[in-house]
C-alpha cells in the first residue's frame, strides 16, 4: 500500500528485508549464547549468586528497601524543587523587560552547560566549607542541589520550548479582551502548554532518578547503587546478580513514570475535548440575528 510518504516494497525489497532480519536475529542470539557462556564460565549463573533475591527477604529489607528509600527521596526532593523553579525561569525567559530575561538566560544557560556530576561535588563542598550540615546528610542534600540546579535549567528550557510552540493567536486574543501579559500566562497558556510539555518532563523526571545513582557511586550517598558493593561482598561476590536485581529496579520506577504520564496525558486530553460549551440551535439563531442587527420582529 503506497502513501505520500510510503512506497510499496517490491519483491526484491521485501526478500533483502527478511534477509537482514534473519541475519540479525542470528547475530542476537550468537551475542545472547556468548554472554550466557561466559557468565556460566564464571559462576555467575549459579543460584547460590541468585538465591538472596529470588528465597527470602534479608537482601531486599537489608540493603535494596533502604536504598530504594533514599533513591526516591532525593530524586522526589530534586524534582519538587526543580520544577517549579523551572517555569519560573522559563516563563522570566519571555519577559518584556531586561531585567528580568537576561538573569534568568543566564542562570539557565549557566547551569546547563555543567555536567550533573560537578555540581554535586560542588555542592559536598560548599556544605561541607559553609554549612553545619552534618556528614551524615551532606550527600543527600549535594544530590539534590546538583539535581535541582542542572534540571530546573532543562526544565526551564522545556516550559519556554512548550509555551512557544502555541499559536500567536492564543495571546492575541487574550490581549484583544483587555487580559494583561501575566492574566494570559497564567489563565491561557500555561493551561494548554501543561499537556503538550508533559512528556519531556516525565522525559526528565526519568533523568533525575538515573542521575541519583552518581551520588551513590561518587559520594557515598546511601541510594541503589551503594547497595551493590556491601550486597555483593556479603552474598560471595554475586556482582552481576546485584547490578541485575538494581538495574530491574531502576527499569520498573521509569517505566511506571512513564506509564503514568501516558495516562496522564490522555486523560488530560480527553479533559480539554469535553469541555466545549455546546449551543442550542436556538440559542445559536438568536447569537446569529443580534449579531447582524436582524433582531427585530418578523413582517
Amino acid at each position: 500500500m503506497s502513501s505520500v510518504l510510503y512506497d510499496a516494497q517490491g519483491p526484491r525489497a521485501k526478500r533483502r528485508n527478511v534477509l537482514l532480519t534473519i541475519l540479525f536475529l542470528v547475530a542476537l542470539a550468537a551475542v545472547i549464547w556468548w554472554v550466557i557462556g561466559t557468565l556460566q564460565d564464571k559462576q555467575q549463573l549459579d543460584w547460590e549468586k541468585w538465591k538472596p533475591f529470588l528465597s527470602g527477604t534479608e537482601a531486599w529489607s537489608t540493603y535494596i528497601w533502604p536504598g530504594l528509600q533514599n533513591t526516591l527521596k532525593a530524586a522526589a526532593l530534586a524534582m519538587i524543587i526543580a520544577l517549579p523553579l523551572g517555569a519560573v525561569l522559563g516563563i522570566s525567559r519571555l519577559s518584556d523587560h531586561a531585567w528580568v530575561r537576561v538573569p534568568a538566560a543566564s542562570i539557565v544557560e549557566f547551569f546547563r552547560a555543567i555536567p550533573v556530576l560537578v555540581l554535586m561535588i560542588f555542592g559536598v563542598a560548599l556544605y561541607s566549607e559553609y554549612t553545619n550540615v552534618s556528614s551524615d546528610d551532606r550527600p543527600l542534600y549535594a544530590v539534590v542541589t546538583g539535581l535541582v540546579l542542572y534540571n530546573s535549567a532543562v526544565l526551564a528550557e522545556i516550559v519556554r520550548a512548550g509555551i512557544l510552540a502555541l499559536p500567536k493567536g492564543q495571546s492575541e486574543a487574550a490581549m484583544a479582551i483587555g487580559l494583561t501579559k501575566g492574566q494570559t500566562m497564567r489563565t491561557i497558556l500555561l493551561p494548554q502548554a501543561v499537556t503538550a510539555m508533559l512528556p519531556a518532563i516525565v522525559s526528565q523526571a526519568v533523568v533525575i532518578v538515573k542521575d541519583t545513582a552518581l551520588g551513590g557511586a561518587v559520594l557515598t550517598f546511601d541510594d541503589l547503587l551503594a547497595a551493590v558493593s556491601p550486597m555483593s561482598s556479603y552474598y560471595g561476590a554475586n556482582v552481576i546478580a546485584s547490578f541485575t536485581v538494581i538495574a530491574l529496579i531502576f527499569i520498573a520506577i521509569n517505566f511506571a513514570l512513564t506509564t503514568f504520564a501516558s495516562w496522564l496525558e490522555q486523560r488530560l486530553r480527553r479533559a480539554k475535548k469535553s469541555t466545549g460549551a455546546v449551543l442550542d440551535p436556538n440559542d445559536a439563531s438568536i447569537a446569529g440575528t443580534m449579531g447582524t442587527g436582524a433582531g427585530g420582529a418578523n413582517p
